[in-house]
Order: structure tokens, then C-alpha cells, then sequence
């Protein structure tokens, strides 16, 4: 998965296994984002890390939450996922010696920091179930409705 992409994927992941009754296996969620089970399989550790999903073995076996989503914050798998850049827009230092290029850096980093911040605060003021609220019941058919 593209770094850029991970906090949406492992959000689109999180309200699909909290909406479906029973572990989802790797073939599952790489199914409905279109990946390899391989990729997804290493996906999930952070967050079971960080006590998010547990892992269940055997037949039946594959990923579940641990929470509900109502305890789940982007915020939280934002972390877990290990902070990614928030902006692809960033300073530059093609002429690390102009005055001018440091001080355009300087502004945009209190900039990006400040809207890294607000956003970060309003990660923090919405839950996975909250953003679960818009789909309907789709009991039983655990991601088919993203499948390409």
C-alpha cells in the first residue's frame, strides 16, 4: 500500500470488520481493496499492536476488532499506522543557502504544523462509528459492495 493511502485503507478495513459478524481473512479484505493477501497480512500488526484488532486462528480464523467502533478514533489508527505525512505538499530545499527559500520554509512549516495539528484534534473528535453511520446494513457481504 502507497503510505499515502494507509489511513484511509485501514479506516475502510476497520468499519468493514466492524460491521461484519465473525473474523475477516486476509483473502477477504484484499478482495474488497483490491491487494495481495500477502500485503494485507502484514497490514493489521500495528494495530494489533495497539490492542485495535486481534488476530484469531484456526478454521474461521483471520482479523476482528477488539474494540467497538465507537471507541475507535482516526486519530488512533493514524498513530498506529505510524503517522504518515498528512500533506504532499511540503518545504523545499533545492537552495538550502537562499534566505528566501528559509524563510518560505520556515512559514510553511509552522503552516503545515498548525494544520496538522487542527486536523489531529478533529481525528481525535470523531469515531469509526460515527463515519459507519452513512452505510446501510450490509450484514453478511463484508466488503462485496467495494469489490471492483
Amino acid at each position: 500500500m502507497r503510505q499515502d493511502s494507509r489511513l484511509s485503507r485501514m479506516l475502510h478495513v476497520l468499519i468493514h470488520m466492524g460491521r461484519y459478524d465473525g473474523a475477516m481473512t486476509s483473502e477477504m479484505i484484499a478482495g474488497m481493496l483490491g491487494a495481495n493477501p500477502v500485503v494485507i497480512r502484514r497490514t493489521p500488526a500495528g494495530l494489533r499492536g495497539e490492542g485495535y484488532v486481534v488476530s484469531v486462528k484456526g478454521h474461521g480464523g483471520g482479523w476482528r476488532l477488539s474494540r467497538p467502533l465507537g471507541e475507535l478514533t482516526p486519530l488512533d489508527i493514524y498513530r498506529a499506522v505510524g503517522e504518515p505525512s498528512i500533506f504532499a505538499v511540503g518545504p523545499a530545499y533545492d537552495v538550502p543557502g537562499c534566505q528566501i527559500e528559509q524563510t518560505v520554509n520556515a512559514t510553511l512549516k509552522d503552516v503545515f504544523n498548525e494544520a496538522e495539528d487542527l486536523l489531529r484534534r478533529r481525528f481525535a473528535d470523531v469515531t469509526l462509528a460515527d463515519v459507519a453511520k452513512g452505510f446501510p446494513d450490509l450484514a453478511g457481504r463484508y466488503g462485496k459492495e467495494c469489490a471492483s
